[in-house]
């Protein structure tokens, strides 16, 4: 496996970190590493509130990235509350293809880290409505 994918495991096990904020708010359940064109890693964690409000932890580390002047995305990694790995959800998607119109499709996920598996955006979001 490639050194990346064991440094952005390993950043989002770090902010890995389930915790009850208040009676209306949970986070850090899931956990997400988005590395960005420039190949820096950003993370993020799942905010769950019981209005319906809350985000993702890919969505969250999105956001980070682009809160810090970047745009690109480049690979992308969750961590399950179990410690294995998964595709983004719907939403997630959403977001990335709308970020990356035109030149989402070779985005890569880790889908199971424990052997490796990795998929391309392009591959789990065919024919988009944004193309």
């Amino acid at each position: 496996m490639d050194e990346v994918w064991v440094t952005m495991y390993e950043a989002a096990k770090a902010v890995l970190n389930e915790r009850k904020i208040s009676d209306y708010v949970t986070c850090g359940e899931v956990s997400a590493a988005v590395r960005s064109s420039s190949g820096k890693i950003y993370t993020g964690v799942c905010i769950d509130t019981c209005s319906g409000l809350g985000v993702c932890a890919e969505r969250n580390a999105i956001f980070n990235m682009i809160t810090n002047g970047e745009q690109e995305i480049d690979k992308v990694l969750c961590i399950l509350p179990d410690g294995s790995c998964g595709a983004p959800c719907g939403a997630c998607r959403e977001l990335m293809v709308q970020l990356m119109a035109g030149h989402y499709g070779d985005v890569e996920i880790m889908v199971d880290y424990s052997v490796g598996k990795i998929v391309k955006l392009g591959d789990i979001t065919p024919e988009w409505w944004i193309e």
